[in-house]
């Protein structure tokens, strides 16, 4: 065995593009709403009817809410978790008792097999009582142990790690390292095989439930050698194991209850039989992981948006300004349409997806990509809002609201709680990137080695021949389409309600704007596309807003048809629908009329210290540590602050 080494991974922009596009999950086997949209093809027929949970599954759910709900309401002090900064053993040992660890975890194994429609829900609700509790629940479940063990590992890692996952045992996903965040091929962690057992060592950064966790997956880079193919490999660790040291609970911003740190492991020895898959499939583990377990962040945003509006309403009816309630003033009442409409809208996203996942009758990677962008980016601006309209005391704490006999409302705890939402598991500027990888599959598949420069001029023509053949069939489709028939949709304009049926044809025409843009920028820049980040951000955020806009309509004849809000769910939609599609003519705007080529300009000055003068004048309270910790392996010279709780 050797001896393990602090070099850090080198590699080009090329390879880590490589190691990233190895682990994609390549093939589209079911069809996709998101993924037509960006073509350019409005299939309503997807998502419309809206799917429905068994009633089975519903009454399982709801018997659980029921349960977690009584429980956050007499064990739960939201204020203390705050103070103390930590989530009292008790309250974490009542969660196990009530099965809140086994939420989406198979009966057979102890847990309770709820759906993912009602796992969303009960982490809305867990998460609105305390989003530390939220983040506790979701890291164990959505992307700990669990998860990738149920689609990944071998019957005997179940039978051995599940019963303890759904009652006892807390899980932490530990991929992030010190030196590595979106670009895993730089990931230094070390798997070394001896005999049947691994070897690991290196450091791992914001370990979520690490603290407190007993079992562990953690991504690690099996070196390749005769009998091993190598690459980025899963393993569930005992957290207990020898080597094993927490070196650090993290504090942030936000989220102050969350058990987070840092983790060491020296010369940790891991039966092979620990791993799951096969080295070299870590990071495809990590993503397909990821494409249900994003849903776990919309579902606490559509509870924190919820909040906002509760609160948004209750003190804009109480408080009056110049003769009437603050709500009556249009300044006001705009922010609280926007609340009250884009609520509605995160858990009509939040629902369609997480249905859709439970029937597993179509491909939602984009889908839940887009949930997660879109919720955590909607939920700060909603909670940034509902500060506003609370004013000072929106920027009060809680805590000093009530020392002074004012109701303890914790709007500023809540702005600074939903914050990491646009970072936590792929932050805003990843999302882009990755939905726009998705999006653009179909071009790449068949016009990628078009633009390729290291593909032979055989090659090219090979794609120059499939390219003409795919783009004479599809862009002539572009061109008209139901969008542009008055009576298109017409389930969606029923008698005494609002028309929704004028959204939906907004929504066809624009998908095909959407994908005549997309495909005019790939002419025009080709092999320089992906440089384009900004555009494709637009791009990304105009299917975003098409998407919620989709779901929002579809949801409210839903609730129509069940008689359950129908008049005020159109209502709703109708708002939503209409402050959507100002955002998209905004964002097409911008498309091409923007200051990209500026900014880089600017960048580059920024970088090259030509600007400097402008930093002067003001004092750096920042110490001078160094910008990254040097995490060179080795035993731990730290205490260790690993907190299991039994």
């Amino acid at each position: 065995m050797s001896a393990p080494t602090s070099r850090k991974p080198t590699v080009t922009e090329r390879e880590a593009r490589e190691v990233a596009e190895a682990a994609r999950e390549q093939d589209w086997r079911k069809p996709s709403f998101a993924k037509e949209l960006f073509l350019g093809r409005f299939r309503l027929d997807l998502i419309h009817p809206h799917p429905l949970p068994a009633d089975e599954d519903v009454q399982r759910g709801e018997e659980f809410l029921a349960k977690l709900r009584d429980f956050c309401e007499t064990k739960v002090d939201a204020a203390r978790i705050e103070r103390d900064a930590r989530i009292p053993d008790d309250v974490i040992t009542g969660l196990k008792e009530i099965g809140a660890l086994g939420m989406k975890i198979d009966t057979k194994y102890g847990g309770l097999g709820l759906t993912q429609v009602y796992y969303n829900k009960a982490l809305a609700l867990a998460g609105s009582a305390s989003p530390a509790i939220g983040a506790l629940l979701s890291a164990h479940q959505s992307i700990g142990v669990p998860q990738p063990l149920k689609m990944f590992g071998t019957q005997e890692q179940k039978d051995t790690f599940l019963p303890r996952c759904s009652r006892t045992d807390i899980s932490a996903f530990l991929l992030t390292e010190p030196d590595v965040g979106s670009d895993p091929a730089r990931l230094a962690t070390s798997a070394v095989p001896d005999g049947d057992d691994y070897v690991l060592d290196g450091v791992k950064l914001w370990t979520t439930n690490g603290v407190v966790a007993d079992l562990l997956v953690v991504m690690a880079r099996v070196p390749k050698s005769e009998g091993h193919r190598g690459g980025i490999t899963a393993f569930v660790v005992e957290a207990g194991s020898e080597g094993v040291t927490v070196e650090n609970r993290n504090a942030f911003m936000g989220l102050r209850g969350i058990e987070n740190g840092v983790t060491r492991f020296h010369q940790v020895r891991v039966p092979a039989a620990h791993r799951i898959g096969e080295e070299g499939q870590g990071l495809k583990i990590a993503l397909t992981t990821l494409n249900t377990g994003r849903l776990s962040l919309p579902a606490m945003c559509a509870g924190a948006g919820k909040w906002c509006l509760k609160i948004a309403r209750e003190w804009s009816a109480a408080r009056e300004q110049w003769g009437k309630p603050v709500a009556l003033h249009e300044a006001v009442g705009s922010k609280i349409s926007f609340i009250a409409a884009t609520t509605f809208a995160l858990e009509a996203v939040l629902e369609l997806s997480s249905q859709m996942a439970d029937e597993n009758r179509n491909d939602i990677r984009i889908e839940a990509a887009l949930a997660k962008l879109y919720g955590s980016e909607m939920a700060w601006k909603m909670a940034d809002e509902l500060v506003q309209i609370r004013g000072g005391r929106g920027f009060e704490t809680a805590a000093s609201l009530a020392a002074r006999g004012e109701r303890a409302v914790p709007a500023e705890q809540m702005l600074r709680d939903l914050r990491i939402n646009r970072i936590f598991e792929g932050s805003t500027e990843i999302m882009h990137l990755l939905i726009a990888r998705e999006a653009v599959d179909a071009h790449l598949s068949v016009a990628g080695d078009l633009i390729d420069p290291d593909k032979s001029l055989q090659d090219k023509a090979k794609a120059g021949a499939n390219a003409g053949l795919f783009y004479a069939k599809w862009l002539p489709k572009l061109v008209a389409g139901p969008g542009q028939l008055p009576g298109a949709y017409a389930d969606f304009h029923p008698a005494g309600h609002v028309d929704l049926s004028g959204h939906l044809r907004y929504v066809e025409r624009t998908a095909r704007k959407l994908a005549r843009s997309t495909f005019y920028a790939m002419s025009r820049w080709q092999g320089r596309m992906e440089t384009k980040q900004g555009f494709l951000g637009r791009i990304v955020d105009i299917g975003a807003e098409l998407f919620a806009m989709s779901a929002a309509c579809v949801r409210a004849e839903l609730l129509r048809s069940r008689g359950e809000h129908g008049r005020e769910a159109y209502q709703l939609a109708d708002a939503f629908c209409r402050q959507s599609r100002i955002r998209i003519g905004e964002l097409f705007d911008r498309l091409w009329t923007n200051t990209d080529d500026l900014d880089r300009t600017v960048v580059k000055g920024v970088l090259g210290g030509v600007y400097e003068w402008l930093e002067q004048g003001v004092i750096d309270p920042s110490d001078d540590g160094p910008w990254i910790a040097e995490t060179p392996p080795g035993p731990s010279r730290r205490k260790n602050v690993h907190r299991p709780i039994r």
